[in-house]
């Protein structure tokens, strides 16, 4: 018998469970195979198993069996340890993160940890020394990445948003996207798609323009913004560097067109000093990003985790998290 994909997700033993659905079916001994089920439902869903012994009686056919079971599964989906939306788990389905904390909305310093995992069932490793990094000059403010957080379990109401020019870095979590840099060629051992930035590549920043939050080329569309950087002109910053997925800037398989006014061309790049702040970047040396940059393989799925660090810990169950390292950083 088969899982559903819809109810198969949940459950990260799925042998076990499809063993224990064809043997309840067959069987008449009900209880026994409860408790069989229900040791492998407590690893996804703790409380819901601690009730099915008082579902026993209920439970005498096949048939109420399988509905229980889909009804369980429903409320294990609903339930308050999930905090994803479920038309895709990013966070489940991904084996490198990039955890980015500070000590407070507020700050300005902090640091960043990689972590990765061989599959999706094992849990995090760290990878690496902390890398010392910057977020905006202001701080953090909640953006808009690939989790929702506007659950009032994930976001508390005193907690700043993110919003266009107000100088803070975007907390949440974001896929990674484009490398690129001045050069013609990527940088050596770069596995992530690699753009170059030619004088005529900008992103544009006007909340008013059909390409806002979009990097693009002046000499191939017809511009209708008034604002926007040009990202050949920035300096060293730029000379290695790497797009965040916030309010949609990747087009590709983002189904959400950017937010107006939500916050604009946000990277990954060089910094120009240890405590000097982005306009809304995370920045870091160059030797750092670089080291970053050529561990980055786009087939495992690799995310932005950017957060306080009070905030990162009272999220890390509900967002199944690494434990941060107590290394200290570089």
């Amino acid at each position: 018998m088969l899982l559903s994909p819809d109810v198969a997700k949940y459950f990260p033993h799925e042998q076990s469970v499809k063993l224990a659905l064809r043997k309840l079916i067959h069987v008449t001994k009900v209880r026994k195979y409860l408790d069989l089920f229900s040791r492998s439902l407590f690893l996804v869903c703790p409380d819901v198993a601690a009730a099915i012994d008082g579902l026993t009686l209920l439970l005498m056919k096949p048939v109420s069996i399988l509905v229980c079971l889909l009804s369980i599964a429903g409320w294990c989906a609903s339930g308050s340890t999930q905090a994803r939306t479920f038309k895709s788990d990013p966070l489940a389905s991904a084996a490198q993160m990039i955890a980015v904390t500070t000590s407070s909305w507020n700050a300005v310093e902090g640091r960043l940890q990689r972590y990765e995992r061989d599959t999706t069932h094992e849990k995090w490793r760290p990878v690496g020394e902390p890398i010392s990094i910057v977020v905006g000059k202001n701080g953090l403010g909640w953006g808009i990445g690939v989790i929702a957080t506007d659950d009032s379990n994930v976001r508390v109401a005193s907690d700043p948003i993110k919003r266009e020019g107000d100088g803070k870095s975007p907390a949440g979590v974001f896929a990674l996207g484009t490398g690129f840099g001045y050069a013609s060629e990527p940088l050596r051992g770069l596995k992530m798609p690699y753009l170059n930035l030619t004088p005529s590549i900008e992103c544009v920043d006007d909340t008013g323009s059909k390409y806002y939050n979009r990097i693009v080329d002046r000499s191939v569309v017809a511009p209708d913004w008034k604002s926007s950087e040009h990202m050949r002109n920035v300096g060293e910053s730029y000379r290695w560097g790497i797009v965040v997925d916030h309010n949609g800037i990747v087009t590709e398989g983002n189904a959400n067109p950017p937010e107006p006014g939500g916050g604009s061309c946000v990277f990954l790049h060089i910094w120009h000093s240890h405590d000097q702040g982005t306009a809304g970047c995370t920045a870091m040396s160059q030797i750092d990003l670089e080291i970053v940059l050529t561990w980055l393989d786009p087939t495992r799925k690799p995310l932005l985790v950017q957060l306080p660090e009070p905030t990162y810990e009272r999220l890390i169950i509900r967002w199944m998290l690494p434990k941060l390292t107590n290394a200290p950083q570089r």
